[in-house]
């Protein structure tokens, strides 16, 4: 259960830039507008200080972390609902995307161009929102007349929720405001999850700032604005420089550090981006561990035992017995199983039990 993102944005804001910087895939940068046409898709390890104690601990033949997907698409400009610019064509590509992570310029450079003219990252905000809203709209407009009569006949029960539930959906398009903000039932949720809605989706405003103002953007009006919005929206935000993220890709993994500590930073903006998107969504991690691998596994808060056996195997899932767990903090602290055991730090759970974030689990099962 990798997490997929797709990163959105104006031309030139530094999409590319930082998708460089997360994927190493080198994909083209350039300072006009529609540099990229094609999505560029790329997978980043998730970085994760506890699969490296693990690792320590059982010296595994392999080694294996969770992933986070991302698409880079072209970037969007005022009008692309109406066929402006490369039009709305890359919305296809996100649709399958867990999140939306839009990036906003909050610097300031002559040499660099804005599509619009000047820099300003709320109206920068406002395209964006309202291209994804326009192209919400564009899906219900073509559904509901499918529907419409057997909805109203009051005969198909199924039809009757789904006809509510885009009408409500509708209404809020219709308004400006994205489903995401609307508060909708857990069937309600369910009847439009198949239209992979854009605007239903988590979204994250990743400021991109100059890197003078990295290691501390308080004096930045543009990031205090942006800031302002997403709380009012209850939206997430991350403040990051795609140019030193871009750096540090470059450079080897023993002098990233320092070059962070010379910048007064005390970890890559990456890290917190990923962290962000995984509270965003619900998302945690359990550890497998042996002789043989040391994997981390994503799964979403919530989730039983069984399901999350189900996510290395549907087998583990249907055959499950009973998960056998040791709490990350007290298997590192314990120095082994055998001592964690000895310490009463070694339990046997159900099919009842949720999973925690960093459970280390053996999952017995019976095919």
């Amino acid at each position: 259960m990798g997490l997929t993102a797709g990163i959105v944005g104006l031309p030139n804001v530094g999409k590319s830039t930082l998708f460089n910087a997360l994927t190493k895939a080198n994909a083209f940068v350039a300072n006009y507008p529609f540099a990229t046409i094609d999505p560029n898709v790329g997978v980043v390890e998730v970085p994760d200080a506890r699969v490296d104690r693990l690792v320590a601990m059982y010296s595994p033949k392999k080694t294996i972390r969770t992933t986070f997907e991302f698409t880079d698409v072209a970037g969007l400009v005022r009008g692309a609902s109406k066929g402006e610019g490369l039009g709305n064509q890359f919305l296809s590509h996100i649709r399958s995307c867990d999140a939306i992570c839009q990036v906003v310029r909050c610097f300031d450079d002559p040499n660099v161009s804005h599509v619009d003219g000047s820099v300003d990252p709320l109206r920068d905000i406002e395209t964006i929102r309202i291209e994804l809203i326009f192209s919400d709209i564009d899906a219900i407009d073509k559904r509901l007349p499918k529907i419409e009569k057997r909805a109203q006949l009051k005969t198909d029960k199924e039809a009757i929720a789904e006809y509510d539930a885009l009408k409500k959906c509708a209404a809020a398009l219709a308004a400006e405001q994205p489903i995401r903000a609307l508060r909708l039932s857990d069937d309600e949720k369910k009847v439009i999850r198949n239209f992979s809605f854009l605007t239903a989706k988590p979204m994250m405003y990743v400021c991109n700032v100059a890197d003078t103002d990295l290691a501390d953007h308080s004096g930045n009006h543009y990031v205090k604005r942006v800031e302002e919005l997403a709380a009012k929206e209850n939206a997430v935000t991350c403040v990051i420089s795609a140019k030193i993220e871009a750096e540090l890709a470059q450079l080897p993994e023993d002098e990233r550090a320092m070059f962070l500590e010379e910048l007064g930073v005390r970890e890559s903006g990456l890290l917190d981006l990923i962290r962000k998107s995984y509270d965003m969504l619900d998302l945690k991690t359990f550890f497998t561990a042996g002789e043989k691998e040391v994997r981390a596994w994503t799964y979403r808060k919530g989730m039983k035992a069984p399901e999350c056996a189900g996510i290395i195997h549907t087998d583990f899932e249907k055959g499950f017995i009973r998960a056998e767990i040791f709490a990350y903090e007290d298997l590192v602290a314990a120095g082994s199983e055998a001592k964690a055991k000895e310490l009463g730090k070694f339990r046997l759970e159900g099919k009842d039990y949720p999973i925690a974030d960093g459970d280390v689990v053996h999952f017995r099962f019976n095919l």
